[in-house]
C-alpha cells in the first residue's frame, strides 16, 4: 500500500471515528415570547398626517407595526446566551445587541441623561393630561391599577387616539398613538394595558438604553416549541457573517459609565451589565486578544431584589458616560486574530454549545478505490445530482420570497396606494414602484443565471459520461 493509500485510508478512519462520536452538549430549554397584538394599532396609522415628519419626531416605530417575530429562530437564538459574558456564544465567534445598534434599528438617539431608571416619581393626573392632551377629569376616571402597577387600559387610549384622529388633532393623536407602541410593543407588562413605566419612559423619549436592558433581563416562559433553526446557526462561522454597516461610520460608541468597566443596564424589570469591548467587529473595529476579565465584569439584579444597592450605583453610573473616539479603537476593519477566536472557542467548548455541530464532509478528498470505473462515476453524479438538488431547493425557495414581496407590491402599493396597510410605508408609491422592477429583474435574472448553470454542467460532463458507457 503506497504511502498515499495509507493516508486516504487514516483519513477516512479519523472521519468515521468522528462522525460516530456523541459530543457533549448542554441541555436546551423551551421558550415562549409573547406576540402583541398590533391589529388595532394598525388601523391607528390612517391617521399619521405626514409619515416623514413623525419619523423625524419618534424615530421608526411604524414598521414596528409590521414586524413578525419569528418564535423558532427567537427560540433558538436564546440557546446560545452566555450568562457569564452576557452575549450570544457560537463555536467560533460571539454576538450580542449593541446600544448603537438598538438606536439605529429604531431611529431613535441615546439622549446624554439618566435613562429610567423606575426611582422617577410617578407622574400626577395633571402631568398626564398635559403630556397627552385629555381632560384631567377623563384621566383620573380611567386611571387604574393592574398587577400593583397604575396605569391605563389600552381600549380607553385607542379610543382617545381615534377621536382626536378624526379631528385631525396631529399634536394629540401621535402623543395617544407613540404612547401605545411604547407600552403595547416596546415594553409590554400586561395584555391591552399601558403601565405608568410606558408613560414614564414615554414622556422623557429616550427609550433605546431601556430597550437593551429588557433585551439582556428580559425572563422567558417554557414552552414546547419546536427549534428548527438549530442546524442553520450552528453551521455558521465568523466567515459568515457581516460584520459591519457603513451606517454606524459617524456613531459615537458608548464604551462604559461611572465606576463599571462597561455598560450597566436599567431594563424595567431589573439590571445587568453588557460589554461593548466584545462587540469592537460589530461596530467595525478589530478584536485582536482576550479581553481583560475587569471588562467583562458580569453583574445583574431583578426588579425588587437589589440588596446590595445596584439600581442607585446604576444610575449614578450614567451621570458619567464615556466615550469610545474611533481613533482610540484602531485601524477600522472587523478581524478577529487568533488570540481571540482560540479564547471564544475555548470559552465554547467550556461552556458547551446546545445543539450537534454539522458533521464535516471529505468532498475534496479523493483517493483510490477498489470499485469499478463505471461504479465511481454514477456514485460522482448521484452526490453532485443531491447537490444540485439542494442548490434548486434554496433558488426556489428565494424566488419564492421575491414573488412573495413582489405580489404584496404589486397589490398594496402599486393598485391601491391609498390602502390602509400602505400608510405604514412612508414613501411615495413611485419608489415602491422602482423597488417591483428591481425586484422583478432580480428574479429573472437569478432564473436565467440558474439555466446557464445547468447546460454549462451538463455540456462539460456529457462527454465524459459518454466515454465511460460507451464501449
Amino acid at each position: 500500500m503506497s504511502s498515499k493509500e495509507k493516508i486516504f485510508k487514516e483519513l477516512k478512519g479519523l472521519f468515521a471515528k468522528f462522525s460516530d462520536m456523541e459530543r457533549p452538549k448542554r441541555h436546551t430549554k423551551k421558550y415562549s415570547f409573547k406576540q402583541p397584538d398590533v391589529k388595532e394599532l394598525r388601523n391607528l396609522t390612517s391617521y399619521v398626517l405626514d409619515p416623514s415628519g413623525f419619523k423625524a419626531r419618534y424615530g421608526k416605530l411604524l414598521p414596528l407595526l409590521t414586524t413578525q417575530v419569528d418564535e423558532g429562530l427567537m427560540s433558538t437564538l436564546a440557546q446560545f446566551y452566555d450568562p457569564l459574558y452576557h452575549c450570544f456564544l457560537f463555536p467560533d465567534f460571539q454576538l450580542l445587541p449593541t446600544l448603537e445598534e438598538y438606536s439605529h434599528l429604531i431611529g431613535i438617539p441615546i439622549l446624554d441623561q439618566v435613562p429610567f431608571s423606575g426611582l422617577e416619581s410617578i407622574p400626577s393626573a395633571r402631568e398626564i393630561s398635559s403630556l397627552l392632551h385629555i381632560d384631567e377629569d377623563l384621566i383620573r376616571a380611567n386611571l387604574t391599577t393592574k398587577g400593583g402597577i397604575q396605569g391605563f387600559p389600552s381600549e380607553f387610549l385607542i379610543a382617545q387616539a381615534t377621536f382626536y384622529g378624526k379631528a385631525m388633532s396631529e399634536d394629540a393623536f401621535e402623543a395617544l398613538f407613540v404612547l401605545l407602541i411604547y407600552g403595547l410593543v416596546l415594553f409590554p407588562n400586561f395584555d391591552k394595558f399601558v403601565d405608568m413605566n410606558a408613560i414614564r419612559i414615554f414622556s422623557v423619549l429616550n427609550p433605546v438604553p431601556t430597550l437593551l436592558g429588557d433585551a439582556y433581563t428580559v425572563a422567558f416562559k417554557e414552552n414546547k416549541g419546536c427549534l428548527r433553526w438549530s442546524q442553520r446557526l450552528m453551521s455558521l462561522t465568523n466567515d459568515d457573517i457581516t460584520w459591519y454597516d457603513r451606517v454606524y461610520d459617524t456613531v459615537q460608541i458608548i464604551n462604559s459609565c461611572g465606576e463599571f468597566p462597561n455598560v450597566p443596564l436599567l431594563g424595567t424589570c431589573g439590571g445587568i451589565t453588557y460589554n461593548p469591548t466584545l462587540a469592537r467587529r460589530q461596530l467595525g473595529f478589530p478584536l485582536k486578544d482576550k479581553p481583560h476579565n475587569i471588562l467583562l465584569e458580569g453583574v445583574f439584579f431583578q426588579e425588587g431584589k437589589d440588596p446590595q444597592g445596584l439600581k442607585a450605583r446604576f444610575v449614578r453610573a450614567w451621570r458619567n458616560i464615556r466615550i469610545k473616539s474611533r481613533n482610540e479603537l484602531g485601524p477600522k476593519n472587523c478581524i478577529a486574530l487568533e488570540p481571540y477566536t482560540s479564547w471564544v472557542r475555548q470559552r465554547a467548548a467550556t461552556y458547551l454549545m446546545p445543539y450537534d455541530h454539522p458533521r464535516p464532509t471529505l468532498l475534496d478528498v479523493a483517493g483510490p478505490s477498489t470499485l469499478p470505473t463505471q461504479r465511481v462515476e454514477e456514485l460522482r453524479e448521484e452526490d453532485l445530482s443531491r447537490a444540485w438538488i439542494r442548490e434548486r431547493e434554496e433558488l426556489l425557495q428565494q424566488l419564492k420570497e421575491k414573488d412573495d414581496m413582489i405580489e404584496f407590491l404589486e397589490h398594496r402599493v402599486i393598485d391601491d396606494p391609498n390602502d390602509t396597510w400602505t400608510s405604514l410605508l412612508p414613501q411615495s408609491s413611485k419608489f415602491w414602484k422602482r423597488k417591483y422592477d428591481q425586484l422583478a429583474k432580480e428574479k429573472a435574472d437569478m432564473e436565467a443565471a440558474y439555466e446557464r448553470e445547468i447546460k454549462k454542467l451538463y455540456t462539460s460532463r456529457l462527454p465524459a459520461s459518454r466515454a465511460v458507457r460507451d464501449p
